[in-house]
């Protein structure tokens, strides 16, 4: 995995080979910001990446200049890899074991952008629940984003916030206001 722009572009980070993640690839994430850089300053945002995993997007928002994310991962492999990787880049990352279903729920943060990249064998009705819960619980702030990612077999399109859906490879980020 890399970091792609700003301040650490072209970093290599090394995630222990143990930890159940599939991380968004390089041609997904590059275009997925391109998208965000021209809606966003990022440096100005409240970020929260949900199934963080590795915590790829994380680190590539910290390094363009968001100082405020927050990554949600239930497995604590992943949620120590980000605070260790964090610590050492001093990027303005707090990790959180949860269950992200369960954070959605008691959670009193909202962001301006919400990014959620789930295991992609989840059911469709639980990628629902995703929007469901940030829309519900008003999670967002004004003019927020809700970004999920999944595969092309899944489609989100009847979701009533559901805006748009670009496509990159196997992977679809479907956005949501």
């Amino acid at each position: 995995m890399r970091i792609i722009s700003g301040m650490y572009k072209g970093k290599r980070l090394i995630a222990p080979k143990k930890l159940p993640v599939r991380p968004t690839t390089d041609m997904a994430k590059e275009g997925l910001f391109n998208i965000l850089n021209n809606r966003f300053y990022l440096n100005e945002l409240k970020v929260i990446d949900l199934f963080a995993g590795t915590g790829n997007i994380s680190f590539e928002f910290a390094s363009r200049g968001t100082s405020n994310i927050i990554s949600v991962d239930s497995y604590s492999g992943c949620v120590q890899y980000i605070s260790k990787i964090s610590k050492e880049m001093d990027m303005p990352i707090s990790s959180i074991k949860s269950d992200v279903f369960k954070f959605l729920e008691r959670t009193p943060e909202k962001a301006n952008l919400i990014f959620a990249d789930p295991p992609y064998d989840l059911t469709e009705s639980q990628f629902h629940k995703i929007a469901d819960l940030v829309f519900g619980k008003n999670l967002l702030l004004e003019d927020g984003l809700l970004i999920i990612e999944h595969s092309d077999q899944t489609d989100l399109s009847d979701n009533s916030h559901f805006v748009e859906s670009r496509k990159y490879g196997g992977s679809v980020f479907s956005f949501f206001e």
